[in-house]
């Protein structure tokens, strides 16, 4: 959003720092993001939210010519997943609830990450499924080209909440 508008240095500080982050209400297991958010006195709401876990809106600012909120969830999402045991089961049994969420609006930016995990994770079979490496590959790779998605791994969890709001602060 910045680049479609000229501000300063210090504008556009003000608009990262009127940035709420959106969390989708049915996220669950979230605790380490929010305790972040909380710690940092990161603004963020919960709601429910048609696609994703994550999104964000700039508050209204009459000083910098917003007059009302702008809301970037229909731009920008990203889906969260505790693990690959996780995202198994929504490339199996849940394909079809998952398709279609990534399907909405083939212009949004959207953002897999995937907690508690790495490549070598995955190419290993290093994970509690049933879920073929090879098979569970293809399908990871599919998701990618299908839906245009940025796929992050993150290893540590506790990288996730200081993640999500770079995605968002540099968009």
């Amino acid at each position: 959003m910045l680049d479609k508008y000229k501000y300063t240095d210090e504008e556009q500080k003000k608009i990262i720092n009127s940035m709420v982050v959106i969390v989708d209400s049915r996220e669950k297991k979230n605790d380490h993001i929010t305790a972040y958010f909380d710690k940092h006195r990161i603004k963020y709401e919960r709601r429910t939210m048609t696609a994703g876990d994550y999104s964000f809106y700039i508050e209204a600012n009459e000083e910098l010519s917003i007059p009302r909120p702008i809301y970037f969830d229909k731009s920008i999402f990203i889906e969260r997943k505790a693990n690959l045991e996780e995202l198994s089961l929504n490339l199996t049994s849940g394909r079809t609830r998952f398709e279609e969420e990534f399907s909405l609006n083939p212009k949004t930016k959207k953002y897999l990450l995937i907690e508690n995990a790495n490549y070598y994770d995955l190419v290993n079979g290093n994970y509690d499924s049933k879920y073929n490496s090879k098979a569970y590959l293809g399908s990871l790779h599919s998701f990618n080209h299908k839906y245009n998605l940025e796929i992050v791994f993150m290893p540590n969890n506790q990288f996730s909440a200081i993640y999500i709001l770079g995605v968002f602060q540099y968009y």
